[in-house]
């Protein structure tokens, strides 16, 4: 049987081959993972990352899974606020990733649970967690409507799920965006990180992605309810916020 095509930046690839090529990706680019978010975001990932955490509301004494969790930026922040008594998940499908968010969350004193998995297939019960996010991780999923799905299946009732990601920016700020994601991010990825390929791949798959309505809508069609999005930054970034009934 062949293999159904997907995206993988601007080129069409296999299925098979998309999940491989983007593991190739951030394999590389793990060990300079965190100090590339702080250059090419000029430190705003961490006032984008401090919204979520803000809009998610998580009270003591509940369940968080971090889908995509990377290096536990969210996690160790929704650790504080959940407390003894709660409970927060670091996922990730990327073994050198998720080592290093499990070394983080070790040094931070949280031994927090970890788990190497496919959002498209989580080892979670149904029911089981009061909120859900993945901050960055959906674009590079090959079935998002499976993923977002399977986020939903987990939810409690009354849960939430929280989406993160790239989106569409505001039109006038367009031709200096392109010109800074296609010229200056792959630079900045070869200096720092030895790696302009995967930095491209980042702003090709950034243009992929579902525009803020059309994500909102995969979410109502998965089962979400309520759905609504917050433009960051003029639209460099969105987070969508979607309820379980």
């Amino acid at each position: 049987m062949e293999d159904n095509k997907t995206d993988f930046g601007f080129d069409t690839v296999a299925e098979s081959e998309k999940a491989r090529r983007v593991a190739g990706v951030f394999s590389s680019v793990a060990s300079r993972y965190d100090v590339m978010n702080d250059l090419m975001s000029g430190g705003l990932h961490r006032l984008w990352k401090a919204f979520t955490i803000q809009i998610a509301g998580v009270r003591p004494g509940q369940r968080v899974l971090d889908v995509a969790g990377g290096t536990a930026d969210l996690s160790l922040a929704f650790a504080r606020r959940v407390g003894n008594d709660g409970q927060v998940w670091l996922t990730d499908i990327n073994h050198a990733m998720l080592s290093r968010g499990r070394d983080r969350v070790l040094d931070h004193g949280k031994p927090l649970p970890v788990a190497q998995c496919d959002a498209e297939k989580l080892p979670f019960p149904n029911d089981y967690f009061d909120c859900v996010t993945v901050a960055f991780g959906l674009r590079n999923m090959t079935h998002k409507d499976r993923a977002l799905a399977e986020m939903r299946r987990v939810l409690k009732p009354g849960g939430r799920l929280l989406v993160l990601e790239f989106s569409q920016v505001w039109k006038p700020l367009a031709p200096v965006y392109d010109f800074y994601s296609f010229k200056i991010l792959p630079w900045l990825g070869k200096k720092v990180a030895d790696d302009a390929d995967s930095y491209r791949y980042l702003a090709e798959s950034i243009r992929m992605h579902p525009d803020q309505e059309t994500l909102k809508s995969m979410m109502e069609q998965a089962g979400l309810v309520k759905v609504e999005y917050f433009n960051l930054t003029g639209g460099v970034v969105a987070l969508h916020r979607g309820f379980k009934i």
